[in-house]
């Protein structure tokens, strides 16, 4: 593959291979005067791969997917994401093995998703397939193959793997916000956090990157601009750009957090050991406190609350092009997406709503006029 960039005042080539052991490789050249003298050396180049003075071995697809993973993704990716992509790499190795990457039809690729698709959910499917295609575009701009087996692929999976995210109703919401606030102590900051998602929808990461000037008490606002990274300890930007965002916030929520004032820390759930509760210490206490209030739920853990408050706002009756800002979709479709089994439920709620609303409209005295 060559890539051609202005240089000077000239033009630079930039032209990659692999060698024997599946390795790549790169080499550049610039002060060439004009971008057709600089493509006529990448073809000279091309040639000798042809020609086997640089290698033309053909890359096995796992091989082609490790070096496209290290290249283009690690270093741009969340942790999490990453380990996703790293999972992968095992995938592909038990079913395509050192299968050549330009010897992989559509139909091996539908056989592949057939099996995968036996033991996975769609959620896990669907990310699946979206990684890999990314690969095989790479591939494709590399010139490494010329077609794309990922084209037009039925997506197979298994019903019985879906995982309903399970969500409090407003009661058991109202229970829980009462356990918590029994036994809240600003050297314990679990609690404080399960509020705050409780109360604005945020995720983990967003919640623990909070710092003071983040929260304006007089404007009862929040302002989301980073997410935490809690391997290394460090702020990273937000998920997405969309992700960036201010959003109002009650009273009651600004009351309990101005308690952790006391610790005298930059981080707002940083706690006076000076660390901020991680995924495993917060779901361990929403676990326990669940339980003292009497609510039973199998899979609930901290992520649900942001479901939980999706389905609070939607019970109120509150817009869902309103629910899609606050959470820092980038589109009213990702919400609606996300969020479609509570959207689905509270529909029937909203067409009582309706029809309470033409009844008595249509009762009035000046409906009767217009109609």
């Amino acid at each position: 593959m060559a890539t051609f960039r202005k240089h000077g005042q000239g033009w630079q080539v930039r032209v990659s291979w692999y060698d024997d052991n599946n390795k790549r490789h790169y080499t550049s050249k610039a002060g060439f005067k004009t971008k057709t003298d600089a493509k006529a050396y990448a073809l000279e180049l091309e040639q000798k791969k042809l020609d086997n003075s640089i290698s033309n071995k053909k890359i096995s697809f796992v091989a082609y997917y490790k070096d496209w993973f290290n290249t283009y993704k690690a270093n741009k990716i969340a942790d999490t994401t990453a380990n996703r992509y790293k999972i992968l790499i095992n995938v592909l190795d038990k079913h395509f093995g050192n299968k050549a990457l330009d010897k992989i039809t559509r139909y091996d690729y539908q056989i592949f998703i057939n099996e995968y698709g036996k033991t996975h959910a769609p959620d896990s499917v669907k990310k699946l397939n979206a990684i890999i295609r990314s690969c095989v575009k790479s591939a494709i701009l590399d010139d490494l193959i010329t077609k794309d087996f990922t084209q037009r692929v039925e997506l197979i999976w298994n019903e019985e793997r879906i995982l309903r995210v399970e969500y409090l109703n407003v009661q058991e919401i109202g229970l829980l916000i009462t356990e918590l606030k029994k036994e809240l102590h600003p050297n314990y900051p679990s609690r404080y956090m399960i509020l705050t998602a409780i109360f604005t929808g945020m995720r983990i990461g967003e919640i623990a990157a909070l710092t003071w000037d983040d929260i304006n008490f007089h404007w009862k606002t929040i302002n989301i601009n980073k997410s935490w990274n809690f391997n290394n300890k460090r702020f990273k930007k937000a998920k997405t750009e969309s992700s960036n965002r201010i959003i109002r916030v009650n009273d009651d929520l600004l009351n309990v957090l101005s308690d952790l004032k006391q610790n005298n820390t930059k981080q707002v759930f940083d706690s006076v050991f000076g660390t901020v509760p991680g995924s495993g210490a917060v779901n361990k206490v929403l676990r326990k406190v669940l339980k003292q209030a009497g609510i039973s739920k199998k899979n609930y853990h901290f992520h649900s609350l942001r479901h939980s408050h999706v389905a609070l706002l939607l019970y109120y009756g509150v817009d869902v092009y309103a629910i899609s800002k606050r959470l820092g979709h980038a589109d009213l479709t990702t919400t609606t997406r996300k969020y479609s089994y509570l959207i689905d439920e509270f529909k029937a709620k909203s067409d009582d709503h309706i029809e309470d609303l033409l009844n008595n409209f249509s009762t009035k005295k000046e409906s009767k006029k217009i109609l």
